[in-house]
């Protein structure tokens, strides 16, 4: 999709969002768009064109990393998976979501809830009232821009729920002035029922492949339609609708696991629906990642900011495998994985030249998942090509954060910089990387959880084994040689010359499983797939919360557990951090929006 029309599209809607207003009744505002201007097909792409620029979680004129669709806060900061990383003081409220202590005034969650239903829901039931009101369009195209709004706005609803739960206003499209009349307080199941019928009517009218990356398919809205239904373990709904995105043949795993993650393999064959990414169009790239702009490693050769989202030991733990490449469920964090933590990346001598504190420091030998090393930056192995990660240098603060640098996933390789990054702005992370929100390995191992839960051992068996051979596919080469790690080290191809990349950049080793005992070890084995293969990528605390509704009390075990644990590297960060249930699955109610609707609006339990 054209990015220069997202932008067009967007003054648009403002436009028409504020000519809605009362007060504007008796005189249109200067540069207001009457709505009848949109009365055509080309008005209607426009306006839809403007719906789907909010999927990013970022707007015009703001950057909104608490809107973000990657759910990097509530889905990884929120849980084992990450830390907020940087430094204690900046990006204060993400420290209340870490340490699961979110105030009612946090502006994290209130940006979610104004970027998705504030806008992305307005903006699709902009679009649903020009399309009931443009006469000359033809019955199929109306249809199909009318499934793509319901989409976008299942989506919109989709991610409000993720973090929200119940609480959240079901705003129709015949509803053009909801303030004061319509409550947030749903009784189970009705917010679900309202992103069912939008998915249910997307999936029916929606063709299987759209002329335009970007657009919203059949597949995509049965791909969504069967994790909502998954947040809630309704795997009786969930199971068809995976059969028929595998039945369709239409989707395949990428040969490669961080195919998933290079901005030259954007909408391979693995995508469902991606998030389209383009940089370098408009001031500052907001067609960008813009949701990751902070999350660039902190380190002096690269110059970007600013640390944020590091990986947690625990994760790092993880990816912990036995002589058979399996993983080590229950004694993965008995101990930590060798880490740098505390050790400086090269010696700090006194005036005299003395050593005061050694810089040495030999990576672990530990087998591990290949996964972990293009999931997480450690040192002493290659960052992609930007050099080799030097350690506490690379960091902002490590007794923060962790001895792990900011994830890859969502990065881009030294040779993209200021063609495929952006070169404008002070966020020069921002890059052209989609975010590929569904993509085929979701619904391989989702597919995997049902055939477990049903006690279809052989179905989930083939499927995992089909995700932990495809991981095996690809390991990360380049074996170092130098233990201490001054950043002259990385001045142009110098690095190259202490890294030998005919051997693995580690000790690799992954295997996939002969049989699973019972249907508990079927489980465990998809679970824990789903943690390694989606690490980082916003779904961990979601996922936690929804198996907890099978087994009652296992999601505050895993996260007081390790915040306990995490103690060992941080002693400062989850230091007597407790997480309280009901309550803390969930970001509370913006108060800004309370204060909009005294009375109307309820707030979530225990806040």
């Amino acid at each position: 999709m054209k990015k220069l029309s997202i932008i067009v599209a967007t003054c648009f809607l403002l436009a028409i969002s504020y000519s809605c207003a009362d007060s504007f009744l008796d005189k249109k505002p200067l540069g207001s768009t009457s709505e009848d201007v949109f009365y055509s097909e080309k008005g209607v792409s426009a306006l839809l064109t403007g719906a789907y620029s909010m999927v990013k979680g970022s707007a015009l004129w703001a950057v909104s990393w608490g809107a973000s669709i990657t759910n990097w806060t509530y889905g990884s900061v929120a849980s084992d998976d990450a830390a907020k990383g940087s430094y204690i003081g900046d990006q204060i409220p993400i420290n209340e979501i870490e340490r699961w202590e979110v105030s009612t005034t946090n502006n994290y969650p209130a940006d979610k809830w104004l970027l998705n239903i504030g806008m992305g829901v307005n903006r699709c039931n902009i679009v649903l009232n020009v399309i009931a009101k443009t006469t000359s369009l033809p019955a199929a195209t109306a249809t199909e821009f009318k499934a793509e709004a319901r989409f976008l706005r299942g989506l919109y609803y989709f991610e409000s729920w993720l973090v929200f739960g119940d609480k959240i206003p079901l705003i129709p499209e015949d509803k053009i002035d909801v303030a004061n009349t319509i409550s947030n307080d749903n009784a189970a199941g009705v917010v679900l029922k309202f992103i069912e019928d939008d998915l249910t009517f997307a999936a029916a009218n929606l063709p299987a492949k759209q002329s335009q990356v970007g657009r919203a398919t059949k597949w995509a809205a049965k791909a969504l339609a069967a994790r909502a239904y998954l947040q809630v373990l309704d795997y009786a709904s969930a199971k068809p609708l995976l059969d028929e995105i595998i039945a369709s043949g239409q989707f395949q795993l990428a040969p490669k696991f961080f195919d998933n993650f290079r901005i030259a393999q954007n909408n391979n064959v693995e995508g469902i629906f991606e998030i389209q990414r383009n940089v370098n169009d408009i001031n500052e790239s907001l067609n960008g990642e813009m949701g990751i702009g902070l999350n660039a490693p902190y380190a002096p050769e690269l110059g970007m900011c600013c640390g944020f989202h590091q990986p947690t030991q625990n994760l790092a733990n993880a990816f912990k495998v036995d002589t058979n490449g399996l993983p080590l469920f229950d004694t993965f964090n008995a101990t930590d994985l060798k880490n740098d933590q505390r050790i400086p990346s090269d010696d700090i001598k006194d005036a005299t030249g003395k050593v005061i504190t050694s810089g040495y420091f030999e990576p672990a030998t530990d087998l591990l998942d290949p996964r972990i090393d293009f999931t997480m930056g450690r040192r002493g192995l290659p960052y992609m090509d930007w050099g080799i990660m030097r350690g506490m240098d690379w960091i902002r603060d490590q007794s923060w954060g962790g001895p792990y640098v900011t994830v890859e996933k969502t990065f881009f390789y030294k040779s993209e910089r200021n063609t495929l990054s952006t070169t404008s702005g002070w966020q020069t992370g921002i890059n052209a990387n989609n975010f590929r929100y569904l993509r085929y390995g979701h619904i391989l191992l989702w597919r995997a959880e049902v055939a477990a839960n049903e006690g279809d051992l052989p179905t989930a068996l083939k499927y995992v084994n089909m995700i932990r051979t495809r991981a095996g596919n690809e390991v990360v080469m380049g074996k170092v040689s130098i233990y201490k790690l001054p950043q002259e080290i990385n001045t142009g191809d110098t690095w190259k010359q202490y890294v030998d990349f005919t051997k693995p950049a580690a000790n690799y080793k992954i295997g996939t499983y002969t049989s699973f005992a019972d249907k508990a070890a079927a489980m465990k084995a998809v679970q824990w797939e789903q943690r390694l293969e989606f690490a980082t990528e916003g779904m961990r605390f979601f996922d936690l919360r929804r198996w907890d509704i099978a087994t009652p009390g296992s999601m505050k075990a895993t996260l007081e557990a390790f915040a306990t644990a995490d103690l060992r590297t941080r002693p400062d960060v989850m230091k007597g951090a407790t997480f309280d249930t009901p309550k803390d699955k969930y970001q509370p109610v913006p108060q800004t929006q309370m204060d909009l609707e005294p009375g109307v609006l309820k707030q979530n339990t225990g806040y």
